[in-house]
This record gives structure tokens, C-alpha cells and sequence, in this order.
């Protein structure tokens, strides 16, 4: 049942196309590149950010809406058009199959909001769109 997924969804790009059986597919808003590393300590005093540089979408004709982001291989942290918010329910994340059939993923992570996430590009590197579909949120028993 979609409804139980999308009544926890906000920012919906295009809501016929991203609604699936069950699932609610998640666009991609932004890019950032991790370029230097983060700390995680035991008990939190020492916890760093990892420092990021925004990646900016590019044009490839005078005139489109939208950009691309044409990433090398490395490690990526993204942003989500849309936002979850479910205090009381947990979700599955997982990449679609889109986006690991070209060598590019990100963890499976079971959710109730959706924090950046990172993204593993393969050294062929990957070219995705502005608002592309790129990871699906579904109920756990689904």
C-alpha cells in the first residue's frame, strides 16, 4: 500500500511518476564530494564533519531545465528532494536498481527520516540528473 509510504513524504517531484506499489521513489537534489575525512569518537567530544565541496549540476545544452552531475569515481554525499518524516515507523532505503546496474550505489538503510547518504561511484564514474530516481523508499515488509 503506497499510502502508508507517502503519507510519511513531502517534496514530491512529480508524485504519479515516483509512487510505485508500496514504494515511493527519492530524487536527487544535491551533490557534495567528500574531500576531506570526518572523526567519530565513543562518546561524541571528538565527533568532526567530514569536509564537502557542493557539486554543481551542469548544462549540456543552452536552454535545458535541468543540469547533470558528472561524477569520477569516489564517494559522494547526496540530498533528496523529498523529505521523511515517520518518528513512529521505520522504512526501508535502498538504491534503485537503475543506479546499481551501472555500478553506482549506496547503503540499505532502514529509516525514519532520511539523512544525507552516501553514494559509492564505480572509476568509470556515473552522469546523473537534476531530480533523478535514484534510491526507493518501501515498507519493511514489503
Amino acid at each position: 500500500m503506497a499510502d502508508d509510504v507517502t503519507s510519511f513524504v513531502d517534496g514530491f517531484v512529480h508524485e504519479e511518476t515516483q509512487v510505485g506499489d508500496g514504494s515511493v521513489d527519492l530524487t536527487l537534489a544535491s551533490v557534495e564530494r567528500v574531500d576531506e575525512s570526518g572523526a567519530v569518537d565513543f562518546g561524541g567530544d571528538e565527533l568532526a564533519d567530514a569536509e564537502t565541496t557542493t557539486v554543481e549540476p551542469e548544462h549540456r545544452d543552452e536552454g535545458d531545465e535541468y543540469g547533470w552531475w558528472d561524477l569520477d569515481a569516489g564517494t559522494y554525499l547526496v540530498e533528496y528532494n523529498e523529505s521523511v518524516d515517520a518518528a513512529q515507523s521505520l522504512f526501508v532505503l535502498q538504491p534503485r536498481d537503475e543506479l546499481v546496474e551501472r555500478g553506482v550505489t549506496h547503503p540499505t538503510l532502514f529509516v525514519s527520516k532520511v539523512p544525507k547518504i552516501p553514494l559509492t561511484v564505480p572509476a568509470a564514474g556515473v552522469s546523473l540528473k537534476e531530480n533523478a530516481r535514484i534510491s526507493t523508499l518501501r515498507s519493511p515488509m514489503r
